[in-house]
């Protein structure tokens, strides 16, 4: 909802508007160490607290984890677009480096106009490498990787289909981790090829 909203910008409410009921989990995008609430009719919220205290749900003293969440939402809109500036970098490129989509690899192609909020969806091109595959070299590192660009840098991508990886930004990714990551894909579609 949150990165919906920022993406679009509006508020959430203008799109929970057209709901019944909407849960926004604070541990995401949003940076809480846990947490999330629930929205809806009095007897929907009612169901659900009856049956979270059915199955054994329930904390005490959550007033810090209540409190990280409201810094989250208060810093939502900031942290958020960082996110999406990134994702965005990482998939097209700014300021003269050159983005994934540019970079003019034969293994994946990425849709450009999908890349709406913090998530990268890359479109793995063949049969070799599979996205599983491509993944475990993204997060591996090599002392040829080390000796090649001097750095040891491992990323990960999830596997989402049989031709797609994910990428998703949150906030403890910079612009210079979305740099690397990039680099990264570089080194290992060039190595895939050789």
């Amino acid at each position: 909802l949150m990165n919906a909203a920022v993406a679009q910008g509006v508020e959430p409410a203008q799109i929970a508007q057209h709901c019944d009921s909407v849960s926004l989990c604070f541990s995401k995008g949003l940076g809480a160490p846990s947490g999330a609430v629930l929205a809806g009719c009095r007897e929907f919220v009612a169901e659900a607290w009856r049956m979270r205290k059915l199955l054994g749900g329930g904390m005490r003293q959550v007033g810090v984890l209540a409190a990280a969440a409201h810094l989250g939402l208060q810093r939502a809109e900031v942290t958020l677009r960082r996110d999406h500036d990134n994702a965005r970098r990482f998939a097209e490129g700014t300021s003269g480096l050159l983005g994934i989509h540019t970079l003019d690899s034969p293994l994946w192609s990425i849709n450009l106009a999908a890349v709406e909020t913090n998530i990268v969806m890359v479109d793995v091109q063949g049969a070799w490498p599979s996205p599983a595959e491509l993944c475990d070299r993204l997060r591996a590192v090599s002392e040829e990787e080390v000796a090649e660009t001097g750095q040891a840098v491992s990323v990960l991508l999830l596997p989402w289909s049989a031709q797609t990886v994910r990428a998703v930004w949150h906030r403890n990714i910079s612009a210079h981790d979305t740099e690397l990551a990039r680099r990264k894909l570089e080194f290992v579609a060039r190595k895939c090829r050789e």
